[in-house]
């Protein structure tokens, strides 16, 4: 009985190893990014909202280099997602209370997609907190937006410049 339970353990060990590694197999990363510009004139301490321009996803491109299409693809999830002042180059982002961000497409509602709140950082990067919603529609639509609420602890004389770097994470059936 001792040799079955034994047995029985190591392949089921087996089995749920090589499911990760064959999901490691068919997974890949997606990378994008999109310019968010914080107005002088946004309020301090209340939620104000940014619209970026339509992000092109590349997607089928990416498909394809992986050897896949987007019928195959089953999820897809954020992994990262950094923001970076751009402009002017020597702020930091001491003047931000608060950041949230939300993807959405012309057919999908809107889902947040990242989140920092109560920042205390004096450099010019900032890695959110992302969420572990499923992406799939986004990443596999032609473009999704970003709309971005941001709040302020301290007024700005000049507008600033933020890059958001996201890295998506894709993983696809084999057939």
């Amino acid at each position: 009985m001792k040799s079955k339970l034994i047995a029985l353990t190591i392949c089921l060990s087996v089995f749920l190893t090589s499911c990760n590694t064959v999901d490691d197999l068919l997974s890949f990363n997606i990378s994008n990014s999109a310019s968010i510009k914080i107005k002088s004139t946004s309020p301090i301490n209340l939620p104000s909202e940014i619209i970026t321009p339509e992000v092109t996803t590349n997607s089928s491109a990416e498909f394809e280099n992986n050897k896949t299409k987007a019928s195959l693809v089953k999820d897809v999830k954020i992994r990262s997602l950094k923001l970076t002042i751009s402009d002017p180059s020597d702020k930091t982002f001491t003047f931000l209370k608060s950041v949230h961000l939300y993807i959405s497409t012309t057919n999908s509602d809107e889902i947040e997609l990242a989140y920092a709140d109560d920042i205390n950082v004096s450099s010019n990067t900032i890695d959110l907190v992302c969420t572990d919603k499923r992406l799939d529609q986004y990443i596999k639509a032609d473009s999704y937006k970003i709309r971005t609420q941001v709040t302020l602890k301290e007024t700005l004389t000049k507008d600033v410049t933020v890059k958001a770097d996201m890295k998506f994470r894709v993983t696809a059936d084999p057939f």
